[in-house]
């Protein structure tokens, strides 16, 4: 599949953490997909796929025993932001049906891959959570990350690029692109949308060798 290869707006598209297995997989609505932006819609009450609990940075290092069942996202309508080549996401989060912004929510991650299905990426663990007006921010996860690396999940080299990834991506919202992303917090939902449905190649790790598009979404 080419990476030049774009999604239309209004089509369905997987949303995957992907590493050596699927970690978690949600069906979005594409609402623009370009060389710059690439912006995804996931209502609540969409039914993807997640692990059954929250994995400890321990159980991280055999995936093969962590179980991934149904999943429905009901907490919060979400928005993706995310700019191709970068190595974290930004999510404008509002309660659910309403207009009322909950957060902006940084997830750190590696930087987004288009399939066959849609768009992979895997978690960094490490998260930023900025309150609506941006004037006040918090890591999320941070303990956990640090168990991460006693663990031996990150190297020290691995988690401080990532921190500093958390930083950069914090200056890059809340200043030099706050503009783009206070332009998306006025966004709505195009009402004919119905729920997204998940690609039955949800849990395919390589998906080289599938079509791209809504015939091999579907198929």
């Amino acid at each position: 599949m080419s990476q030049n290869t774009f999604w239309m707006a209004g089509e369905n598209a997987a949303l995957r953490g992907v590493g050596n297995k699927v970690f978690w997989a949600y069906p979005t609505i594409v609402v623009q997909d370009t060389a710059e932006l690439i912006v995804l819609y996931m209502p609540a009450g969409v039914v993807g796929k997640d692990t059954d609990h929250k994995p400890t940075p321990g159980e991280l290092l055999t995936p093969e025993k962590i179980k991934i069942v149904d999943c429905q996202w009901e907490r919060t309508d979400v928005l993706f932001l995310i700019v191709p080549g970068d190595s974290f996401s930004t999510y404008l989060m509002w309660e659910t049906g309403t207009r009322n912004l909950n957060c902006w929510y940084i997830n750190l991650q590696e930087p987004i891959r288009r399939t066959g299905i849609g768009f992979d990426t895997m978690d960094h663990m490490l998260d930023v959570v900025i309150k609506p007006d941006m004037a006040e921010w918090k890591w999320k996860d941070d303990g956990e990350f640090i168990e991460a690396q006693k663990v031996g999940v990150y190297s020290r080299e691995k988690a401080c690029e990532i921190q500093a990834e958390g930083v950069r991506a914090l200056r890059l919202v809340t200043t030099e692109r706050r503009s783009l992303y206070e332009e998306w917090r006025r966004w709505q939902a195009d009402p004919a949308w119905g729920l997204p449905e998940l690609s039955r190649h949800w849990d395919e790790v390589n998906l080289d060798e599938i079509g791209f598009g809504p015939k091999a979404y579907k198929s």
